[in-house]
C-alpha cells in the first residue's frame, strides 16, 4: 500500500480489520455496551410485561444465566442497531452536569495536571509524567494506522522512543516542545478534514501542560472519529452476516428463556384470526391460500405476516406489551405510527379542501404544496402530551379558509361563502374524532397502499398511490420505504420462527 497517504484514507486506519468470519461480527459489538444504553435511553418505550400468557411454565435461571442472556441481548441489539440504522454514531461520552462521577473525573484530572506542572518547574524538570503520557499518545497514534504503513509507524515509533527520551530526560537534553510539535503534525495527517481546526488551534498553545491536556482531548475526538468511521466501514460486512448473528443470538436467549416466543404466538394468532374473519378486505393475496379443514380458505403465511406487522402501526403502546422479535425496533415501529397518523389527517385536511374548492384552485402552481407545509407546521406538535388536536384543528380550519380565499382572490375567482368556510371548517375541526369517516377512509387506505408494497416484494416502482393521497404521496412513500425496509429484514431474521408458529396455529384452522 503506497505510503503517500492522504489524510481522508489515513483516517480509515484500522477501520477495515474486520474479516469474513462470524466471530468478527461478535467483536464489532462487544465492548459497546455504553454506545447501545445510550441509545436505548433515548429509544424505545419499554412497556410493562403485564401477563405473560401462560403457554410455558415459567423457568427458574440463576444469576450467571441472566448475566448471560442481557449480554446476549445487548449484543444482538446493537448489531441490529448498526444495521438498520443508517445514523447510528458513537458519541463521545458527556457525563452529567454536578454529577458525582464528573466531579471526581475533574478532581483526580486536576490533581495529575497539576502534579505534571509542578515537576516540569522544578529545577532541573523531572519528566516522568511528561514521558508517561508521551507512551499513551505514542500507543494512540499507532493504532490509526493500517498494517501497511510501515513508513508513518517507523516515523512515529523513531521519533517517540521512550527508551531514547528518557535518556535525554536524564542527561537534560530533552526538547519536550520540540515532541509537541512532531506530535501536533502527525495528529494533522491522521485525522479527519473536520478536526484540522482543532488540531490547528494546538499550534497556538505554548504553556506545555496546557498543550497536553488540549492534545489528549483532540485524540479523544479523533478515536471517536475512528470508530464511527469503522462502524460506516463494516455496515456491508454486518449486513451479509447480521441475520445468521441475530437469528444465533435468539436462539440462545430462547434456550434460556423458552417462554420468548409468547407474546409473538399471541400477535401472530391475531393476525391469522383477522385474515380468517376477513377483518381486512385486502388481507388474502390474490390467488386464495390453501384450504382448511373446514373448507375455508387458510391465508399463506407470508400474507399472516403481513398482516401481523401492519397491526403493529395500530399497537396500544401504553397497554400491550411488544413481540419479542421486533422489541428492539418498537421505538421505530412507534414512529411510524405517529408518522402516519399525521399523514392521515394531513391527507384528509387537503382531501376536503380541494374537493371543495377545485378546480379553481388546482391550476395555481405550488399552492397544494404551500397548504400542505402550512397544515404540516400547524400539526408538528401533535404527539406531544400538551397538545390539543381539537384546538389545533380549529387553528387549521381558519388557516386553510384564510389561505385558500387568498388563492380565489390572486385567480380572479369568488370567495368561499361563509356557509362554506362553515361547512369546511366544521370537516377540518370533526377530524378530532378517532370515528371520523373522513380520517378512517384516508386511513383505510393508507394500509391498502402500504399492505401493497409489503405484498409485492419491496420491487420498485411503488404501486400506484389509492386515490384521494396525491397530495401527499411524497410523505407516504417515504414512510412506506422505511416501513417495507424494517418489516423485511425482521422477516429474514426470525422467519424460521414465525414459520413454526404459523404451521401450528393453520393447522388448527
Amino acid at each position: 500500500m503506497s505510503e503517500n497517504l492522504d489524510k481522508s484514507n489515513i483516517n480509515k486506519a484500522g477501520k477495515s480489520k474486520s474479516n469474513d468470519s462470524e466471530q468478527n461480527l461478535e467483536d464489532a459489538v462487544e465492548g459497546s455496551d455504553e454506545a447501545l444504553q445510550e441509545k436505548t435511553k433515548l429509544g424505545s418505550p419499554s412497556p410493562q410485561r403485564v401477563q405473560r400468557p401462560h403457554s410455558s411454565p415459567p423457568q427458574f435461571v440463576t444469576v450467571e444465566e441472566l448475566l448471560e442472556t442481557a449480554k446476549g441481548v445487548t449484543n444482538m441489539a446493537l448489531a441490529h442497531e448498526i444495521v438498520v440504522n443508517g445514523d447510528f454514531r458513537i458519541k463521545p461520552v458527556e457525563l452529567p452536569e454536578d454529577s458525582l462521577e464528573k466531579r471526581v473525573k475533574e478532581i483526580v484530572h486536576k490533581a495529575f495536571w497539576d502534579c505534571l506542572s509542578v515537576q516540569l518547574s522544578e529545577d532541573p524538570p523531572t519528566y516522568d509524567h511528561a514521558i508517561k503520557l508521551v507512551g499513551e499518545i505514542k500507543e494512540t497514534l499507532l493504532s490509526f494506522l493500517l498494517p501497511g504503513h510501515t513508513r508513518l509507524r517507523n516515523q512515529i515509533t523513531e521519533v517517540l522512543d521512550l527508551d531514547l527520551i528518557k535518556q535525554e530526560a536524564e542527561n537534560g537534553a530533552l526538547d519536550i516542545s520540540k515532541l509537541a510539535e512532531f506530535i501536533i503534525g502527525m495528529m494533522g495527517t491522521l485525522c479527519a478534514p473536520a478536526r484540522d481546526e482543532e488540531v490547528k488551534k494546538l499550534k497556538d498553545i505554548k504553556e506545555i501542560v496546557s498543550l497536553f491536556r488540549a492534545i489528549f482531548s483532540v485524540l479523544d475526538l479523533m478515536k471517536v472519529d475512528m470508530a464511527n468511521f469503522a462502524i460506516s466501514s463494516i455496515r456491508p460486512h454486518l449486513m451479509q452476516q447480521s441475520v445468521e448473528y441475530e437469528r444465533k443470538k435468539f436462539q440462545e436467549i430462547l434456550e434460556k428463556q423458552p417462554n420468548s416466543l409468547d407474546f409473538v404466538t399471541q400477535w401472530l394468532e391475531e393476525a391469522s384470526d383477522d385474515l380468517m374473519n376477513q377483518k381486512y378486505k385486502h388481507a388474502l393475496p390474490a390467488g386464495g391460500g390453501a384450504t382448511g379443514s373446514g373448507g375455508a380458505p387458510v391465508p399463506s403465511h407470508a400474507a399472516v405476516q403481513n398482516c401481523a406487522y401492519l397491526k403493529l402501526l395500530k399497537w396500544d403502546h401504553l397497554q400491550r406489551p411488544f413481540p419479542e422479535t421486533v422489541l428492539m425496533d418498537q421505538s421505530r415501529f412507534q414512529e411510524l405510527q405517529l408518522q402516519l397518523e399525521q399523514l392521515t389527517i394531513l391527507g384528509a385536511v387537503l382531501l376536503v379542501t380541494f374537493s371543495m374548492a377545485a378546480p379553481r384552485i388546482s391550476s395555481q402552481a405550488g399552492f397544494a404544496e404551500k397548504l400542505k407545509m402550512i397544515v404540516k407546521i400547524l400539526l408538528t406538535d401533535m404527539h406531544l402530551p400538551n397538545f390539543h388536536l381539537k384546538d389545533a384543528l380549529t387553528t387549521v380550519g381558519e388557516k386553510v379558509c384564510l389561505e385558500v380565499n387568498s388563492c380565489l382572490a390572486l385567480c380572479g375567482s369568488s370567495l368561499f361563502t361563509a356557509d362554506k368556510e362553515t361547512v369546511l371548517k366544521g370537516q377540518i375541526q370533526a377530524m378530532a374524532s378517532p370515528d371520523d369517516p373522513i380520517c378512517r377512509i384516508m386511513e383505510s387506505r393508507i394500509l391498502t397502499f402500504l399492505e401493497t408494497y409489503l405484498a409485492s416484494g419491496h420491487q420498485k416502482p411503488l404501486p400506484a398511490v389509492p386515490g384521494g393521497l396525491g397530495p401527499v404521496q411524497k410523505e407516504l412513500e417515504e414512510v412506506a420505504i422505511k416501513f417495507v425496509r424494517l418489516v423485511n429484514y425482521n422477516k429474514m431474521v426470525f422467519c424460521p420462527y414465525y414459520d413454526a408458529i404459523l404451521s401450528k396455529i393453520l393447522t388448527r384452522s
